[in-house]
């Protein structure tokens, strides 16, 4: 008998058919993946399974026991916890006090027993050997990795059974998703059931026993990971074979200089960088996790007031540190947490996506919704946004979903530079090929971009060149024809080529 089984599951938002039945079993003790494209449904199941959603119909069976959590103590009652994408805690709140916020010990006064407190915290933090975190720091000023551990051990420290684990090393650094990768490798031996939901396929292959694929909410196929292959996987996903794919713009000769930078510098951020952008050109910008890349790109969108040095945008001075300045040159920033930054979730899709061009969405200090209507829809059928419709709110979308908004939004602007931040995160592989194609078409057609990402492969099939930062300074540039995810280490880690 299967230790969890998924049967006929449905779930409907309203116009969507979030999950319909969907059937499988998790043996005990190993790793699940869970994959399909952004709206497959994957997250909603791991939410059904969480108590956070409520099944339409459906059954899900525990040990051969029917379950239907209602809540997410429900869940937790019967030893079933999810460690979220979006880390969720308060940030001005200690670990310990983040640990024990649904339990807190209280004395015979009433107020809470802080010694208890903490010792119950380490005890958690102890169960998956965090014993280097203090439970007396604020979260709010650990780095993402100990956060996920934080959230891993709130989990495990009480009991759970099964561990959801949606999306973990979305925001990690390579280290701290190697600590990540031994202790799933632990929670397994110990017995612990985890459902790893991913668009990694390396990750998958490496730590996962079973994967199960989801498209448009039904269930496709699980199969043993030793029997099957990311191709195949892939296959299932889409329901196609992926074709390779070579960027159109990289056979042409760039244009003219668009962006030139020099010495650019901000305190304890970055100091010295320079670069020249050509329209028509995709330039990388590489890097370890601290090494100033989002810091550089938010500086020549205007963001840092303390950046010194120059910029030019057509061989005009740009005045540093005015956002206004920087749009009025053409200037557009998708930045790395499309979630706090790039998008406003409380708005829908239309509004979002007219953000930036408000100024001539606008009329004697009013919106002209019919322009705005008009605008969001060419961009949404542009990019095949999959939403209900237009007045659907953006938080309710996949993220490969809000991603395309986030892009959409500068495209409408029709900028001439566009510093694009990590812009596959958290995207399946259908949307990253997607996004992939759009920005080619974008170099085809002139524009100029500049493109952080920690996905090496990423730059190394998209871009010209790649620049490399390391702590703040420029390490190195690659052209094309010298590419190689070991040279490209080997800046970002200082270590020198071999001979």
């Amino acid at each position: 008998m299967s230790f969890l089984t998924f049967s006929g599951i449905t779930k409907r938002f309203p116009g969507v058919l979030a999950l319909d039945q969907v059937g499988f079993e998790v043996e005990r003790g190993s790793c699940h993946a869970l994959i399909g494209e952004n709206g497959a449904g994957k997250s909603t199941l791991g939410k059904i399974l969480a108590g956070i959603n409520q099944a339409d119909s459906g059954d899900i069976f525990l040990d051969g026991r029917p379950i239907r959590p209602a809540s997410p103590l429900a869940a937790r009652g019967l030893g079933i916890a999810m460690v979220h994408q979006e880390l969720a805690f308060c940030p001005n709140l200690s670990v310990a006090e983040n640990l024990c916020l649904g339990d807190l010990p209280r004395g015979r006064t009433g107020w809470v027993d802080r010694t208890t407190l903490l010792t119950r915290a380490r005890a958690m933090l102890a169960t998956i050997g965090a014993n280097d975190i203090d439970p007396g720091t604020l979260i709010g000023t650990l780095s993402t990795g100990h956060e996920q551990l934080v959230q891993i051990a709130a989990a495990v420290g009480t009991g759970a059974r099964i561990l959801i684990m949606d999306e973990p090393t979305s925001s990690l650094s390579a280290g701290e998703t190697h600590v990540l990768f031994k202790l799933i490798r632990d929670l397994k031996a110990r017995g612990i059931t985890l459902i790893y939901v991913s668009h990694r396929m390396e990750e998958l292959f490496a730590l996962c026993d079973t994967i199960t694929v989801l498209r448009d909410g039904r269930h496709v196929a699980t199969e043993p990971i030793a029997r099957t292959s990311p191709q195949r996987v892939i296959t299932h996903m889409i329901g196609r074979d992926l074709a390779a794919w070579e960027p159109a713009h990289l056979a042409r000769e760039p244009g003219p200089v668009k962006l030139e930078v020099a010495g650019l510098s901000s305190p304890g951020k970055f100091a010295n960088l320079g670069l020249c952008l050509r329209a028509g050109e995709i330039v990388g910008l590489a890097g370890l996790v601290g090494a100033g890349r989002s810091e550089f790109v938010q500086a020549l969108f205007g963001l840092d007031p303390a950046a010194t040095g120059s910029i030019h945008v057509d061989g005009q001075p740009l005045p540093i540190g005015s956002v206004d300045a920087a749009l009025a040159a053409g200037i557009g920033l998708v930045p790395e947490d499309r979630k706090r930054q790039g998008l406003v979730l409380g708005l829908n899709c239309r509004e979002n996506l007219a953000l930036a061009n408000l100024p001539n969405l606008t009329r004697f200090g009013w919106v002209h919704r019919n322009a705005e209507r008009v605008l969001s829809g060419r961009f949404l059928d542009r990019l095949r946004v999959r939403t209900p419709s237009p007045e659907a709110p953006v938080e309710g979308l996949s993220g490969g979903n809000q991603q395309k908004i986030a892009l959409a939004k500068w495209l409408a602007r029709d900028c001439s530079v566009l510093l694009i931040d990590e812009p596959t995160r958290g995207v399946d592989i259908g949307a990253k090929t997607e996004i992939h194609r759009l920005l080619d078409e974008l170099a085809c057609a002139g524009q100029s971009l500049l493109v952080v990402s920690s996905e090496l492969p990423e730059l190394i099939g998209l871009c010209n060149r790649i620049l490399v930062l390391r702590e703040g300074r420029l390490a190195g540039e690659l052209p094309r024809a010298q590419f190689s995810e070991t040279a490209l280490m080997q800046l970002m880690a200082g270590v020198p080529a071999a001979a």
